[in-house]
């Protein structure tokens, strides 16, 4: 199983969450690529602290939307996407280079991610990106979104991924970050969790209902409050469950 965690996402003297320690952690670093979070510096930083601790790097894309964090859908053309999208694999790309790594999968970040389990357009968008940048890289997402659906006839590698620290719905979808308790506090609950879901593909959704959830990686977000003791209780979990703990880039 891999674990992967959102990092990267201050911006000039503002920071959010703590991606040193996190790195100590995951297997795979989302990192975001300046459009939601992110700036040169930062960037830089976490390629080389990723690439010095052997975690694989992966570009965080999303809306151009600094102010609203990438969590505010936009009604974005086609084209423009896929040209954002792009730009901020390239621009990942460089600072990982530099580190002596590489870009080895893709991640949509928060209302992009959201949006293409079910707007068709954006998510052809987003493939079309992905397959002319390099048609070898990853993508992930989450089961049965169209993303992922579009990103598989297209011939793309996908992997389906889970979230640890996030409420589902009895579709095995996320909860809205906008209704309570959308996001899971409880360090001992989310490590529990996290072993069902590696275990035993499924995960109990916020009407008590069992969903389905197969997954090779799964989420722990680096903004959350406590985000990295979350993580080392999730991997500890984990381990003591005879789970490996591998990037499946």
């Amino acid at each position: 199983m891999d674990l992967n965690s959102d990092l990267g996402e201050g911006y000039g003297i503002w920071t959010l969450g703590d991606d040193e320690g996190l790195l100590e952690v995951v297997t795979s670093a989302n990192v975001a690529c300046g459009a939601h979070a992110g700036d040169p510096q930062i960037m830089g930083r976490v390629c080389a602290d990723a690439a010095a601790h052997g975690v694989v790097i992966g570009a965080q894309v999303g809306y151009r939307d600094l102010a609203g964090f990438g969590r505010r859908f936009l009604d974005v053309e086609p084209a423009e996407l896929t040209a954002d999208v792009l730009y901020q694999i390239g621009a990942l790309e460089a600072f990982a280079r530099v580190a002596g790594s590489r870009v080895a999968y893709i991640k949509p970040h928060g209302a992009l991610y959201n949006a293409i389990v079910e707007h068709e357009e954006q998510a052809a968008a987003v493939v079309a990106a992905v397959r002319a940048y390099d048609p070898a890289l990853p993508v992930l997402g989450l089961p049965g979104s169209a993303w992922l659906r579009l990103a598989d006839e297209a011939g793309l590698h996908t992997v389906a991924e889970a979230f640890a620290d996030r409420a589902y719905t009895p579709e095995g979808r996320l909860v809205s970050r906008r209704l309570p308790d959308a996001v899971l506090q409880d360090v001992d609950e989310v490590a529990r969790r996290c072993v069902r879901l590696a275990t035993l593909g499924e995960v109990e959704a916020v009407n008590g209902d069992v969903v389905d959830v197969h997954a090779d990686s799964i989420c722990v977000h680096g903004d959350s409050p406590g985000a990295l003791a979350m993580a080392r209780a999730v991997r500890t979990a984990l381990s003591e469950a005879g789970v490996d703990l591998a990037a499946f880039a």
